[in-house]
């Protein structure tokens, strides 16, 4: 995909979910202040694996298949009309569609999995634990052997090592490929290696996991977002927001997953998979990349829902209840997806280190995984993209010009690098005692191509003065002692200002290490934006 995410004046973490299984598990503590380009897909994954839990972190999204670029930006914002719609603001070509909207089908039935095959958020969680002990363990073991026993050698093993399923994989005998009655009946354990067996477990795993994966979407489209309650309750707008292209994700799992066991029916023992990510990989990105990019909005809409429509919060709250839910939130269902195009990659490259490399699958394997990275990049790429958006947005609207030509901030590929207060230091002579040096607030914006220069009131910033950066902007170190100026001072020149004129002030930091971040910022090249 993960808080919030919600504003970005000052944008703070927001948790998308927590697993509400056996298990008790800590929300990790969101950061408190993010400043430009930060967070994004990769890092929420990783926040998710550390924490065990399922905080998405940094994700920030757009809603650019179901509304316009004013409607975007009016959507994030706290008194935005769109997530106050009611059924007096509703577009009618949004109750058109959902009127025209034909009931959804679920047709699939595995072939091979049980019917109780767990819930993804189940699966899903307890490969993140697998793989944390896994790492935590490799480290320990490291450790030991390094300190402990460095005139010790590995003893030869004496029987055979058991066949097990693939690494991070502990879930019940009916996911193994060894317990498919197929494997039992013509007796392969005994025919094949040992590496040939835990190949096969590695690519069944992509059955598994996605059987699991189908089985949380079913739940999440039919009972969640087939709820006549909850279309009662939503307009049609909220409706959008909240499930976006939910059910075309269903789909084309639902057809990836026939591909793969169509090939296993074909043999048991298969041989290639490589080729079937291949084949669906643009319907991947047809569906992941808008669903991932909306979560932001679908987030801030059910914290909204949750907080302020007691209706909505006591119709969740009862489908939550529901055995087929096995006490997992609706918010687990919606996250669905990012935590599967993430995993999926994890499991081609497990499925690609057990692959001969002579195998005629493993350029398919190589060229799927890389297929799957550039779907999450693109989708951390919109995330970024609308994270700076939505921080210009808040800003422009907390700017006041004055008699300053007032210049629009929010542009293609701009985003905000470092915002905060400084010190402007005028140094004032007098003929009998020398010089004194007087202290006034003055707040710095500074863009990847801009920098502002203002007065704060209150919440408020009034522009004194602009420059285009890094053209224009220059820093020079001062000789403060010889000045009488203080240790964390330095002087910041503007070539051509706002008046087209050249200007010069001393700024001082209240910090060494504020002042450090400052000088090296604005002495660096600019930068254009993903």
């Amino acid at each position: 995909m993960a808080q919030k995410d919600a504003v970005i004046g000052e944008p703070t973490l927001c948790k998308m979910d927590e697993y509400h299984g056996d298990s008790n598990m800590e929300a990790s503590q969101a950061p408190e202040r993010i400043i430009g380009a930060c967070g994004g897909i990769a890092d929420a994954l990783r926040s998710v694996a550390k924490s065990e839990s399922w905080s998405l972190h940094g994700v920030y999204l757009h809603t650019a298949q179901l509304f316009s670029v004013e409607d975007q930006t009016a959507l994030c914002r706290p008194s935005s009309p769109l997530l106050d719609c009611g059924r007096d603001h509703t577009d009618k070509r949004f109750t058109d569609d959902v009127q025209k909207e034909e009931p959804f089908q679920l047709k699939f039935e595995s072939k091979y999995i049980k019917s109780s095959v767990p819930l993804y958020q189940e699966y899903w969680l307890k490969c993140m634990k697998a793989d944390l002990q896994k790492v935590q363990h490799k480290r320990l073991a490291d450790l030991v052997a390094s300190q402990c026993l460095p005139q010790l050698s590995v003893p030869t093993a004496s029987s055979p090592v058991p066949v097990q399923s693939p690494p991070g994989r502990y879930v019940a005998p009916y996911a193994l490929w060894q317990e498919l009655p197929e494997v039992k009946e013509k007796r392969l354990l005994h025919s094949l290696t040992a590496s040939k067996v835990r190949l096969q477990e590695a690519m069944f795993e992509l059955i598994i996991s996605e059987t699991s994966y189908q089985k949380s979407l079913q739940v999440a489209v039919g009972l969640f977002q087939g709820s006549a309650e909850l279309k009662h309750i939503l307009s049609p707008v909220e409706n959008h927001v909240l499930f976006s292209n939910l059910k075309e994700v269903c789909r084309i799992s639902e057809g990836f997953l026939l591909d793969l066991e169509t090939r296993l029916g074909q043999n048991v023992v298969m041989s290639t998979v490589g080729d079937i990510v291949l084949r669906h990989r643009a319907a991947f990105r047809r569906v992941y990349v808008p669903y991932v990019t909306n979560m932001m909005y679908q987030e801030a809409l059910v914290a909204k829902l949750l907080q302020e429509n007691k209706r909505f919060a006591l119709t969740v709250k009862k489908l939550e209840k529901d055995p087929v839910c096995r006490r997992q939130t609706l918010k687990s269902f919606l996250v669905l997806p990012f935590q599967r195009i993430t995993r999926l990659r994890l499991i081609l490259e497990n499925i690609l280190k057990r692959t001969d490399e002579h195998s005629t699958d493993v350029c398919n394997l190589k060229e799927a995984i890389e297929a799957v990275h550039e779907i999450v990049v693109e989708c951390d790429n919109n995330v970024q993209r609308m994270k700076r958006t939505e921080e210009l947005v808040s800003l422009e609207k907390l700017m006041d010009f004055g008699s300053v030509k007032s210049i629009p901030l929010i542009i293609s590929g701009r985003y905000l690098i470092q915002a905060g207060a400084l010190k402007k230091l005028t140094v004032k002579s007098y003929y009998t005692s020398g010089s004194a040096v007087s202290r006034t607030d003055i707040y710095l914006h500074l863009f990847n191509d801009l920098l502002l220069l203002s007065h704060k009131n209150g919440q408020r910033f009034s522009v004194q003065d602009h420059a285009v950066f890094p053209a224009h902007v220059r820093v020079e170190e001062l000789k403060t002692q010889i000045l009488g100026l203080p240790s964390d001072a330095f002087l910041l020149h503007l070539t051509k200002n706002r008046s087209k004129t050249s200007t010069a002030i001393i700024l001082a930091a209240q910090t060494r290490q504020e002042r450090e971040v400052w000088v090296h910022n604005l002495s660096k090249k600019g930068t254009t934006g993903v």
